[in-house]
């Protein structure tokens, strides 16, 4: 979901493990998510990526916090991403596609992001497939209406991301301070893209 900028910039590599088929088979299949239950501010609280080249900004983002509203199209939802970053903050704007259970961005690079089984009654847990040219990538994310969340949200995540193939997920330390509200934010979408090419080595 809310992520986009997330994506780009979250990655820790390590060897992922396998866990086992039939309970990855439940472990990730998708759940049913309603527009409304998408909308409101949410907190980044962990993740982990294939993305490469983003192990040192994955320590650097200290908060990640999003706000999702409708917009005057049904299927269309506007995000508003604030992040902290080499303790600076910056905010992002953007939308995105919302229908059945799945968010879409189709331009300028192609996201795909259904939500998958959690642990916590306030979190929504979001797999992503990304294709930016001919490079393929795939991340798992966990975002919360708290700042905080369970020992076993965080065990189950990190199964899934076995599941994945992904490395261990990193956990946000939830003490560390969020960016206010007051941020004008910059258009989303092609400075996300701009961003994930550089780490691509496509320019």
């Amino acid at each position: 979901m809310k992520c986009v900028a997330v994506v780009v910039l979250l990655s820790l590599f390590s060897e992922g493990l396998s866990a086992p088929l039939t309970s990855c088979d439940a472990l990730l299949k998708p759940i049913t998510v309603s527009n409304e239950e998408m909308l409101g501010r949410w907190y980044f609280t962990g993740g982990s990526s294939d993305i490469p080249g983003s192990r040192s900004l994955a320590h650097l983002m200290t908060s990640v916090w999003l706000d999702l509203t409708v917009t005057s199209r049904s299927n269309v939802l506007n995000i508003v991403q604030t992040q902290r970053i080499f303790g600076e903050c910056s905010s992002l704007a953007y939308d995105v596609i919302f229908e059945n259970s799945t968010m879409l961005i189709e331009q300028p690079f192609y996201l795909k992001e259904v939500y998958l089984s959690t642990e916590c009654a306030d979190c929504l847990v979001a797999k992503e497939d990304i294709i930016s040219g001919t490079d393929n990538f795939t991340s798992l994310l966990m975002f919360s209406k708290s700042k905080s969340i369970s020992p076993a949200a965080v065990e189950l995540l990190k199964k899934q991301a076995e599941c994945l193939q992904l490395p261990t997920p990193i956990i946000i330390n939830s003490n560390n301070e969020i960016c206010p509200d007051n941020i004008t934010p910059s258009e989303g979408l092609s400075a996300l893209n701009s961003v994930l090419q550089a780490k691509m080595g496509h320019q």
